[in-house]
């Protein structure tokens, strides 16, 4: 390989290594918010069967990217299935159900699975549009795709898959801290479910929305000040709830004295 081609793939590696971390954050957060619901000691484990999941999902849809172009619908349901996941603990938090049921952890490995196909399709499209634009090499081929493609595409995944296994740690931690930061996290993961709901309907066998719209600036501009605005919101909001708490508990406590 000469050092223009060299230069041409080690800058597509390094724009790929920050997409890849942007896509996973999506990933981590929804993990973190499945893994949440269990008991402390079984979210670890439920976080590295999703990661496993995640590795698996990203490197065979590698090997069958020419058949994922096809199936939109495995994205339409994931998309489906996270702005469900959000409507839900909307509805739930109306009637007030304050009780903590704590889910079966093999029903929430399930849903995770579920989650990291959606996902995995997402990332591994983003990656292989961005990365089929390089010059082919003389290595060969794997999976269809150019060998040195493939590598860099594989480095893409295990970039997010680091990412999606220190954040959801991260996010499982701070939605125990500051347990009203689950809805802005719920409202996250349905802003997520319309995200991939708007790929599908960019996909060739739909294209009810042009690509370059979704490909573009505006789109990503509103998808990225939407997620943020809900993040910073929702972090405010939730430190000003644990202000509140203790002082109403006091409060309590010298009606009660």
């Amino acid at each position: 390989m000469d050092l223009s081609l060299f230069l041409q793939y080690g800058s597509v590696v390094l724009i790929l290594v920050v997409l890849e971390g942007l896509l996973s954050a999506d990933n981590a957060l929804v993990l973190a918010v499945m893994a949440k619901s269990l008991p402390k000691e079984q979210q670890k484990q439920a976080l590295n069967i999703g990661l496993a999941f995640a590795f698996a999902f990203r490197i065979g849809a590698i090997f069958i990217i020419s058949f994922l172009f096809n199936v939109w619908q495995v994205q339409a349901a994931g998309a489906a299935y996270l702005i469900f996941l959000a409507i839900k603990h909307f509805i739930k938090n109306d009637h007030k159900e304050k009780k903590v049921k704590e889910k079966s952890f093999k029903g929430v490995v399930t849903q995770i699975a579920f989650a990291d196909i959606a996902f995995a399709i997402d990332s591994i499209l983003a990656a292989v549009a961005l990365v089929i634009a390089l010059p082919a090499t003389s290595f060969g081929h794997i999976g269809g795709i150019d060998t040195a493609q493939f590598i860099v595409i594989v480095l893409g995944a295990l970039a997010g898959l680091i990412i999606i296994r220190f954040a959801s740690a991260l996010f499982i931690r701070l939605l125990t801290e500051r347990p009203s930061l689950e809805s802005a996290a719920m409202l996250i993961v349905g802003w997520v479910g319309v995200k991939l709901a708007v790929h599908t309907l960019a996909h060739d066998a739909v294209h009810l929305i042009p690509h370059s719209f979704v490909e573009g600036p505006i789109w990503n501009s509103i998808f990225w000040v939407v997620m943020i605005s809900l993040a910073v919101g929702g972090w405010f909001y939730s430190g000003s709830k644990q202000k509140e708490t203790p002082l109403h508990n006091e409060t309590t406590a010298n009606i009660t004295e």
